[in-house]
Protein backbone atom coordinates (compact mmCIF):
# COMPACT_ATOMS: atom_id res chain seq x y z
CA UNK A 1 0.00 0.00 0.00
CA UNK A 2 1.36 3.40 -0.99
CA UNK A 3 1.90 6.18 1.48
CA UNK A 4 0.81 9.61 0.25
CA UNK A 5 2.41 12.92 1.17
CA UNK A 6 0.47 16.18 1.24
CA UNK A 7 2.35 18.70 -0.88
CA UNK A 8 0.17 21.80 -1.13
CA UNK A 9 -3.35 23.05 -1.78
CA UNK A 10 -4.61 22.97 -5.37
CA UNK A 11 -5.05 26.74 -5.04
CA UNK A 12 -1.29 27.08 -4.41
CA UNK A 13 -0.67 26.08 -8.04
CA UNK A 14 -1.53 28.85 -10.52
CA UNK A 15 -4.24 28.00 -13.06
CA UNK A 16 -2.42 27.04 -16.30
CA UNK A 17 0.79 27.17 -14.29
CA UNK A 18 3.08 25.11 -12.12
CA UNK A 19 4.80 24.74 -8.80
CA UNK A 20 8.03 22.87 -8.06
CA UNK A 21 8.50 20.27 -5.35
CA UNK A 22 12.02 19.84 -3.94
CA UNK A 23 13.27 16.37 -3.09
CA UNK A 24 16.32 15.27 -1.07
CA UNK A 25 17.89 13.85 -4.26
CA UNK A 26 17.34 14.15 -7.99
CA UNK A 27 15.55 16.84 -9.99
CA UNK A 28 12.50 18.59 -8.62
CA UNK A 29 8.98 17.48 -9.46
CA UNK A 30 6.73 19.94 -11.32
CA UNK A 31 3.06 20.12 -10.40
CA UNK A 32 0.81 21.50 -13.15
CA UNK A 33 -2.77 22.78 -12.87
CA UNK A 34 -5.04 22.94 -15.89
CA UNK A 35 -7.95 25.33 -16.45
CA UNK A 36 -10.37 22.72 -15.08
CA UNK A 37 -8.26 22.31 -11.89
CA UNK A 38 -6.84 18.90 -12.84
CA UNK A 39 -3.38 18.45 -11.30
CA UNK A 40 -0.53 16.51 -12.92
CA UNK A 41 3.04 15.82 -11.76
CA UNK A 42 6.08 15.30 -13.97
CA UNK A 43 9.80 15.23 -13.41
CA UNK A 44 10.85 18.86 -13.96
CA UNK A 45 13.04 17.83 -16.87
CA UNK A 46 12.25 17.84 -20.59
CA UNK A 47 13.30 14.59 -22.33
CA UNK A 48 15.00 16.61 -25.08
CA UNK A 49 17.71 18.67 -23.37
CA UNK A 50 16.64 18.61 -19.72
CA UNK A 51 14.87 21.98 -19.75
CA UNK A 52 12.74 22.96 -16.74
CA UNK A 53 9.17 22.07 -17.71
CA UNK A 54 7.89 24.06 -14.71
CA UNK A 55 8.89 27.22 -16.59
CA UNK A 56 6.94 26.22 -19.70
CA UNK A 57 3.54 27.34 -20.92
CA UNK A 58 0.63 25.11 -19.92
CA UNK A 59 -2.15 24.81 -22.50
CA UNK A 60 -4.96 22.29 -22.34
CA UNK A 61 -3.39 19.12 -20.92
CA UNK A 62 0.10 19.82 -22.25
CA UNK A 63 3.15 21.93 -21.44
CA UNK A 64 5.60 23.52 -23.87
CA UNK A 65 9.24 23.26 -22.81
CA UNK A 66 10.73 26.75 -22.48
CA UNK A 67 14.01 25.80 -24.18
CA UNK A 68 12.99 24.35 -27.55
CA UNK A 69 9.18 24.35 -27.46
CA UNK A 70 8.76 20.58 -27.26
CA UNK A 71 5.17 19.74 -26.29
CA UNK A 72 4.82 17.26 -23.43
CA UNK A 73 1.52 15.58 -22.46
CA UNK A 74 0.84 16.18 -18.78
CA UNK A 75 -1.02 12.89 -18.29
CA UNK A 76 1.75 10.66 -19.67
CA UNK A 77 4.98 12.68 -19.92
CA UNK A 78 5.21 11.76 -23.63
CA UNK A 79 6.63 14.22 -26.13
CA UNK A 80 4.13 14.94 -28.89
CA UNK A 81 4.91 14.06 -32.53
CA UNK A 82 7.06 14.71 -34.40
CA UNK A 83 9.25 14.80 -31.27
CA UNK A 84 10.00 11.58 -29.39
CA UNK A 85 10.82 10.95 -25.77
CA UNK A 86 9.25 10.82 -22.35
CA UNK A 87 9.71 12.38 -18.95
CA UNK A 88 8.75 10.55 -15.79
CA UNK A 89 5.26 11.09 -14.40
CA UNK A 90 4.17 10.85 -10.77
CA UNK A 91 0.88 9.65 -9.34
CA UNK A 92 -1.30 12.46 -7.97
CA UNK A 93 -4.27 12.46 -5.65
CA UNK A 94 -6.43 15.45 -4.81
CA UNK A 95 -8.35 15.14 -1.56
CA UNK A 96 -10.31 17.96 0.08
CA UNK A 97 -8.46 20.50 -2.07
CA UNK A 98 -5.03 19.15 -1.13
CA UNK A 99 -2.49 17.70 -3.59
CA UNK A 100 -0.83 14.45 -2.53
CA UNK A 101 2.07 12.59 -4.16
CA UNK A 102 3.18 9.00 -3.63
CA UNK A 103 6.15 8.95 -1.22
CA UNK A 104 7.71 5.87 -2.86
CA UNK A 105 7.68 7.56 -6.27
CA UNK A 106 9.15 10.77 -4.83
CA UNK A 107 11.96 8.72 -3.28
CA UNK A 108 12.77 6.67 -6.39
CA UNK A 109 11.77 8.17 -9.75
CA UNK A 110 14.28 10.17 -11.77
CA UNK A 111 17.18 9.94 -9.35
CA UNK A 112 19.55 9.09 -12.20
CA UNK A 113 19.42 12.75 -13.30
CA UNK A 114 21.25 15.62 -11.65
CA UNK A 115 19.10 18.42 -10.25
CA UNK A 116 18.98 21.57 -12.39
CA UNK A 117 21.32 24.25 -11.11
CA UNK A 118 21.04 27.96 -11.70
CA UNK A 119 23.79 30.42 -11.18
CA UNK A 120 26.13 32.85 -12.81
CA UNK A 121 27.53 32.13 -16.23
CA UNK A 122 30.99 30.60 -15.84
CA UNK A 123 32.16 31.06 -19.42
CA UNK A 124 33.54 34.31 -20.77
CA UNK A 125 31.59 36.11 -23.47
Amino acid sequence: MSEWKTICAVSDIPVLGSRRVKRPAGPEVALFRTSDDTVFALLDRCPHKGGPLSQGIVFGDKVACPLHNWTIALDSGLAQAPDEGCTAKFSVRVEAGQVLLCEAELANIGLEFEPLKAGPCTRSC
